[in-house]
């Protein structure tokens, strides 16, 4: 083996291992009920998507609002979570509509 094959596998591998130990673990709150006495499901994870970047902003300034629920669904909230935000950046609200060009 040259160097630079081997040089590219440890870097690979380091890589891979440095990925995995930045994963979450898990949330040891879910699917129990917070203070109100719910937990957030789908529906609410699309609209906690939906507000993300204010709730983001609102979070880095005050302690009492979290920018994610910890009370949740599991999957079924993550998927409305993401699917929020997506409408949010990219999709639906500030999505740019193609237009047709015409010669």
């Amino acid at each position: 083996m040259n160097k630079t094959l081997t040089f590219g596998i440890l870097f690979a591998v380091a890589l891979m291992f440095f990925a995995a130990a930045c994963a979450p673990g898990p949330n040891a709150a879910e699917n129990t009920a917070g203070k109100e006495g719910l937990v957030a499901g789908f529906w609410l994870g699309l609209w906690h998507g939906l507000i993300s970047p204010v709730t983001f902003i609102i979070s880095i300034f005050t302690k009492n609002i979290r920018f994610y629920e910890i009370h949740n669904s599991g999957g079924w909230y993550n998927f409305g979570f993401v699917i929020g935000a997506g409408l949010f950046f990219s999709g639906g609200i500030f999505g740019r509509k193609k237009s047709k060009k015409r010669f």
